[in-house]
This record gives structure tokens, C-alpha cells and sequence, in this order.
């Protein structure tokens, strides 16, 4: 449910009627308030506080001037999220090394690679649960031991014509109203930079709506928000829920599953920046034209 001058209204219009679906048992949510918890790692290359759902690990690290963050035998693509301006830092592959300004985001292929902080700064980066080390490593990793049915397992999209090297692209774009935020894709991860928004929340024209088969990841980088869940009722009230209204400062990540019904609120009266990570890549919103900015870079699949 969207107001008229949200962009994601024209989804609906997009569907296709489909059958009903009953889902057998909930999950609720996951929230990691990274400002508020001690980090999994301490050490000279800077704090790192790592969470998970379940097809993603997030890594939120305040890098040290001269800190090292590693790879040696990364299964599959993995994304970084420079979310400051002022800070720099270099990747290294196989092909060689590359400077990468702030405010970008950047997918780095498989096999070995090393992110040198040449300023410190705040780094994310998104793995898939392919990379055990960082999964078993997430605050709540026993939260993942079990299935769960809700979200089917993760399917990579498929790689470039040019095959997977170091790509990465400016969130210095304009805003555009008839496109929502900007969105990036690779083989494993969609990235939502959302418009930055001053001020809370206008409490008539939120937008609640719900995802059957896939989680939702909001990573909030600066501000405070407030998550909004509900989950509906079947004929089995041993599976009900009651509402979730989880308030979070930054930085932190609330992990949204389905099919809950959702919308979160900004509430600090400065910038309130979230970011909407998916894993794999949405369908829906990489066919609306233009939405995905670098679409050309990487095809859905069966193209």
C-alpha cells in the first residue's frame, strides 16, 4: 500500500493476479544496533559488528586509517557500501589495485581481495551466507541454524558478459521522482541507496506492504527510525505474532521477513539516511526501466 507519489505504486499495476498463499509458520525479526553493542572483532584495522538473515551477513566496520580487510578464497561476489564522503580506500584483485572514493558502493569478485582504508572511515560489506567464516561469525548466528521455508534458498544472477571483475559506481546521483532511490545489482546482492530524509516521517503516507518470498535488510547510516512489522493471521493461531515497532539508532540493521507487513518511520530532525539491501537481486524492481543504474553492467536472469 503505497500513497499515489511513491514510485513503488506503479508495482501493483505491474502484477499479475496470482494465487493466494498461506504460509505454514513466521519468523520474526532480526534487529543489530551496532551503535549500541560491542563489535565481533576489535582490533588495529578497526571495529567490525557483523549480523545476518538468511541469505545475507553484513559487516559494518569504523575502518582505521591503514586498516586491512581481507579475503583469501571468496566463493562468490561480495558488495562494499562507502557510505561517507570523506573516506578513501583501495581494493586490490587479481587484475590490480583501484581507488575508491566515498559515497560509492562497489562489488568485488571472487577469489582474493583486500580493501586498504586510506582514511578511516565506516565500511559495509555484504556477503552471502556462501562465506561461512562471516556467517558463523554474525551476532546471531544461531538465530539461522534451522530453515527457514519463508525464503527460498539463494540462487546467484548471472555474471556479466565480461565476466566478474571490480566494478563500482557513484551514490552521487540525482533524484529522480519517478524512480525509487538508487538502486545498484550484481551477481548476489541489489543495493537501494535510498533519498536521504530530513526530518521524521510524515504519519500519512507511510507504506505498508509485504514481500511473500524474500527478506528485507534496512541498514540505517545515520538518523533513527522506527521498523514497523505485523504479521497476518491464518486459521492457526499457534503461529500469530504480535506487532513489532523497533526503534533503532544508527548504525544499525533490521532484518524484515516475509511475508510481514511493513513500513519504517524516520524520527530524528536531522538526515535520516536507510539503505534496503536484497538478496539476490528483486525481480520487480529490476523491471521497471531505469530503475537499476547500472543494468547494463550486469543481466537478469534469462537474458
Amino acid at each position: 500500500m503505497y500513497v499515489q507519489s511513491d514510485p513503488r505504486s506503479s508495482l501493483s499495476q505491474d502484477k499479475k493476479p496470482a494465487a493466494a498463499r498461506v504460509h505454514e509458520s513466521f519468523f520474526g525479526s532480526q534487529l543489530a544496533l551496532f551503535h549500541a553493542t560491542e563489535p565481533q572483532v576489535k582490533d588495529a584495522n578497526g571495529d567490525t559488528w557483523i549480523s545476518r538473515g538468511q541469505n545475507f551477513v553484513v559487516a559494518y566496520s569504523a575502518g582505521r586509517k591503514g586498516g586491512v580487510f581481507s579475503r583469501a578464497a571468496q566463493p562468490d561476489e561480495y558488495a562494499i557500501i562507502l557510505p561517507d564522503r570523506e573516506t578513501e580506500v583501495e581494493i586490490t584483485t587479481a587484475e590490480g589495485s583501484t581507488v575508491v572514493p566515498g559515497y560509492s558502493v562497489a562489488f568485488v569478485p571472487p577469489g582474493e581481495s583486500t580493501i586498504r582504508m586510506l582514511t578511516p572511515g565506516a565500511v559495509v560489506r555484504l556477503f552471502t551466507p556462501k562465506s561461512r567464516d562471516m556467517a558463523d561469525a554474525a551476532s546471531n548466528a544461531d538465530a539461522f541454524a534451522g530453515p527457514h521455508p519463508n525464503v527460498p534458498p539463494f540462487e546467484p544472477w548471472p555474471e556479466p558478459a565480461g565476466g566478474l571483475k571490480l566494478r563500482w559506481y557513484t551514490l552521487d546521483v540525482p533524484d529522480d521522482p519517478s524512480r525509487f532511490g538508487r538502486i545498484y545489482r550484481c551477481t548476489t546482492f541489489m543495493i537501494n541507496y535510498l533519498s536521504p530524509r530530513i526530518g521524521p516521517r510524515e504519519r500519512d503516507k507511510v507504506s505498508p506492504h509485504h514481500h511473500d518470498d524474500f527478506e528485507q535488510c534496512s541498514l540505517a547510516v545515520s538518523g533513527t527510525f522506527t521498523h514497523h512489522l505485523r504479521w497476518p493471521w491464518t486459521t492457526n493461531m499457534n503461529v500469530w505474532r504480535e506487532d513489532e515497532h523497533l526503534f533503532c539508532g544508527s548504525p544499525s540493521i533490521c532484518v524484515i521477513p516475509p511475508p510481514s507487513i511493513h513500513t519504517t518511520t524516520a524520527e530524528s530532525a536531522g538526515v535520516n539516511q536507510l539503505v534496503d539491501i536484497f538478496a539476490p537481486p528483486r525481480v520487480d524492481f529490476s523491471l521497471k526501466p531505469g530503475w537499476v543504474l547500472n543494468e547494463d553492467d550486469y543481466p537478469m536472469p534469462g537474458k
